[in-house]
């Protein structure tokens, strides 16, 4: 059996802070397959970017990691010292960031961001990656790419930024490719684009996807997978029409009643909402985390660990209460 690209599981993060340690993962885990989209959907704080930082070997310094494995295309790097998996960022993993005004430096060329990886692991005359800058740039709808080379960050509009950093994540053509909300701060128009040109090179360069999104419509839309995420750990995955025809845990049925349904849905009419709030991580969480916002929660809630329950379609929930269906075995 082919190992998958992506195989994360058991993976801590904790983060010192004045009041105590907090316990931003818990055990998270997740799989993804080569040429494959997973969704990684949940609440604004659950864990979702850090999840992504950690991926990446960009979490804050002072930051501890750990994992039970950490596996990327069949080697596990879980032990390794931190240059290992440092060395993959830019060739064999890439990430298009959240803001690109933040992620791209004002002070430097959009040529000399684009090449200094090119240059650094394949060793490209200034010439030849230059020459690849220019293709992705006209792949990803960038006019006149030659020219655009000696511009600045700054003269280029949003949608470009956001085009230019896709575009920085894929020359290298890696294997991996996170993308963390890549389409927030951009109109419904240009997020479609920008989805659509992600899509068209996930085709032809067959890289597995992980994208972190909090819209269900766009995991709908792209996914083969979804991962819900809830207080630092992955509490259901599977594929992503059976995920939304029959969510498992009350979490995701939470998430799933709360998104308008078109000509079902009256403009103007409240949509249900999740009661209560993400409990506090720091010290650490038994049990399950959701279970104060669960009309469901019992006794067995509070003890670890919870049951888990894998689907024979791929995929698992984890809770004590589980809603189970035929369409879902």
């Amino acid at each position: 059996m082919t190992a998958p690209l992506l195989d994360i599981d058991d993976l801590h993060v904790t983060i010192p802070t004045d009041r105590g340690d907090l316990h931003a993962l818990r055990g998270a885990g997740l799989r993804l397959e080569s040429g494959k989209t997973l969704c990684l959907v949940g609440e604004s704080g659950c864990g979702k970017s850090l999840t992504a930082m950690s991926l990446m070997g960009l979490l804050p310094r002072k930051a501890r990691q750990s994992a039970g494995r950490f596996a990327l295309m069949g080697t596990d790097y879980a032990g390794k010292a931190p240059k290992a998996w440092a060395n993959l960022r830019g060739r064999d993993m890439a990430m298009i960031f959240q803001d690109p005004n933040q992620s791209l430096n004002p002070t430097m060329t959009v040529g000399v961001q684009m090449t200094e990886a090119l240059r650094h692991f394949e060793k490209l005359s200034k010439a030849q990656a230059e020459d690849r800058a220019i293709a992705m740039l006209d792949r990803v709808g960038i006019a006149d790419p030659r020219s655009r080379l000696g511009q600045y960050p700054h003269q280029f509009s949003g949608g470009q930024r956001q085009r230019l950093m896709i575009a920085s994540a894929l020359i290298g053509r890696p294997k991996l490719l996170i993308a963390d909300e890549p389409t927030t701060a951009l109109d419904v128009t240009i997020q479609a684009q920008i989805l659509q040109v992600i899509a068209e090179l996930q085709d032809e360069l067959g890289l597995g996807l992980l994208l972190i999104t909090h819209d269900l419509g766009v995991a709908a839309a792209i996914a083969d997978d979804v991962a819900v995420m809830y207080a630092g750990r992955v509490i259901e995955t599977g594929p992503v029409a059976q995920l939304f025809a029959v969510p498992a845990h009350p979490y995701t049925q939470g998430l799933m009643v709360a998104i308008p349904v078109p000509g079902r849905t009256r403009p103007g009419t409240p949509l249900p909402a999740i009661s209560g709030r993400v409990p506090g991580l720091i010290g650490g969480v038994t049990g399950c985390a959701f279970r104060d916002r669960c009309a469901l929660a019992g006794d067995g809630c509070a003890s670890d660990p919870l049951p888990r329950h894998a689907f024979a379609s791929g995929g698992f929930v984890e809770c004590t209460r589980p809603s189970l269906s035929e369409t879902r075995p």
